[in-house]
């Protein structure tokens, strides 16, 4: 049976699945202590039972992203804060490579302020 959070990437449109597919890896890859839940509707990643990250897609720019939980604690160019209060986003463009190095730059910060 699928879980809620595989739902949510096998109902998403080529080449936009693809992309978010690929961060979940990356993300689940990235540490031992990184599990997925289902919050707020939308795929969530925990570091040690903690809310850390979450993948979404942009409404006005249709481009997945990479949510942080802590992102204001986080100076990275990469990362935009638009109108959220703690959160920041990283966009990625899905016809396009994933930037590994930013990206994982980013995820070392982010369980950084979890360890």
């Amino acid at each position: 049976m699928l879980r809620e959070a595989d739902n949510y990437f096998m109902k998403q449109e080529e080449p936009v699945k693809s992309c978010l597919l690929a961060l979940r890896e990356i993300i689940l890859d990235y540490d031992e202590n990184i599990t997925e839940a289902w919050k707020y509707g939308m795929p969530f990643y925990c570091y040690n039972k903690k809310m850390c990250c979450y993948l979404w897609t942009h409404k006005k720019y249709l481009q997945p992203y990479i949510g942080i939980v802590e992102g204001t604690r986080i100076d990275h160019p990469q990362l935009i804060i638009e109108k959220r209060a703690r959160m920041k986003i990283m966009l990625f463009d899905p016809e396009k490579d994933i930037p590994l190095k930013t990206l994982r730059g980013i995820l070392k910060e982010m369980v950084a302020l979890y360890k």
